[in-house]
């Protein structure tokens, strides 16, 4: 068999889903992307286990498995941040979202001698 549409697949999907991570505002999205590039590992490891001959039989399809394994995790935690984001902001915009906490006396904190 020749491996070569699986691998051309499995690069277009990878390339898609980087294109989605870098261009996307929505938070949703970015975490679709994100399990498309996983998925495109997926497709390379299985493909790669069924042309090469490795050591340990069916190797690449228990990677496969662990990487599954790890994106419905991913998922998980991910949406339950994104919930949370829209509870306290109203936009899953990723824009929108602060890297960095204020300092305890800009924007209204409470700092030392206010109390």
């Amino acid at each position: 068999m020749r491996p070569v549409i699986p691998y051309v697949t499995a690069a277009l999907l990878f390339g898609l889903g980087v294109y989605g991570v870098l261009r996307r505002r929505n938070a949703v999205l970015v975490l679709m992307a994100v399990e498309l590039m996983l998925n495109a590992v997926n497709l390379i490891l299985v493909t790669a286990d069924t042309t090469v001959r490795a050591a340990l039989p069916h190797s690449g399809q228990v990677f496969a498995l662990f990487v599954i394994v790890l994106a419905a995790a991913e998922i998980g935690v991910g949406l339950a941040i994104v919930l949370q984001l829209y509870r306290l902001r109203a936009s899953v915009t990723v824009d929108d979202v602060p890297l960095t906490e204020a300092p305890a006396g800009v924007a209204g904190g409470r700092g030392e001698g206010d109390r």
